[in-house]
């Protein structure tokens, strides 16, 4: 199997708060929805990020979840420079995210910090000057240098 990963879907508890803070607070344009069921929306070239209700995930895929806790995992959103990080970070907190952890330093030579979506997942916010995208999409990560 080749590594690829074209759609993420996040299980969800309450569909129309994570459009409220995902469509109408941050902006971001649904690629496909489906009233009353699934969001889709580009994230990157070739990727979407889905929002589905948790329940019809877990009966499609089978048991998700720890309790009432997100899984845990990241999401990353990389910036291009530190300032941005706080702004990005003020973003979300603006459109009902909770801030987790400020903009800072990282051990790391970097920039970051993080919020929870509505349902809890994690967004990092980073600014890391080793990251680069090509434009055929190719990820690129490096140290940072300082």
């Amino acid at each position: 199997m080749e590594p690829k990963l074209t759609v993420l879907t996040l299980g969800v508890r309450d569909r129309a708060a994570t459009r409220r803070f995902y469509v109408e607070g941050l902006g971001w344009e649904p690629t496909l929805e489906v009233e009353d069921d699934v969001i889709f929306i580009q994230v990157a070239g070739g990727m979407l990020l889905g929002f589905w209700d948790v329940a019809s995930l877990a009966g499609e895929a089978g048991a998700i979840g720890f309790g009432e806790q997100a899984p845990p995992i990241a999401l990353a959103h990389n910036v291009d420079s530190p300032e941005e990080v706080a702004r990005v970070l003020d973003d979300a907190v603006a459109a009902g995210g909770e801030l987790i952890r400020p903009a800072s330093p990282t051990e790391w030579g970097g920039t970051n910090g993080y919020f929870a979506d509505p349902d809890g997942y994690r967004w990092e916010i980073a600014h890391n000057a080793g990251l680069t995208v090509e434009p055929d999409g190719t990820v690129r990560i490096g140290p940072v240098e300082g």
